[in-house]
């Protein structure tokens, strides 16, 4: 027969209570989350793509940033289930993924992805995430 004394039974009681309650209310990692997947999208723009994005075959100029259109629609959005990037902009799939546009198709726009996360950042959501519980328990 095993026997197993808890010294510490009712602060691990008290640990585990504080985790379940965190996990009900996930909103406020889900808001970091949702910060640094933004802030990620973003340095795309700056720095004109990881990878970098093909350049403009007709005219001079830096592509998805010229206006800054693209750039300025993307926002971020979280819940208690979930944290979200993205834009509203009707022409972003064609330059995310790339394909055919223009009358009858017949320009080939290369895909330029702008909703990526290196992994880097993916790490640093990672340690976010850790940080946040490691908070809850100390």
């Amino acid at each position: 027969m095993i026997e197993i004394e808890l010294n510490n039974a009712e602060r691990i009681a008290g640990i585990l209570q504080k985790l379940s309650q965190a996990t009900k209310k996930r909103a406020p990692l889900m808001r970091r989350i949702a910060g640094a997947m933004e802030a990620g999208v973003l340095q795309n723009f700056e720095v004109g793509g990881r990878p970098p994005w093909q350049g403009l075959k007709y005219r001079d100029g830096n592509p998805l940033v010229d206006t800054e259109n693209l750039m300025n629609s993307i926002t971020s959005e979280y819940d208690n289930d979930q944290a979200m990037v993205g834009t509203n902009e009707p022409y972003a799939a064609i330059h995310q993924f790339g394909g055919k546009a223009g009358r009858n198709k017949k320009v080939d726009i290369p895909a330029r992805p702008f909703l990526l996360l290196t992994p880097e950042e993916e790490d640093d959501i990672l340690e976010d995430i850790q940080d946040y519980f490691q908070k809850i328990i100390d």
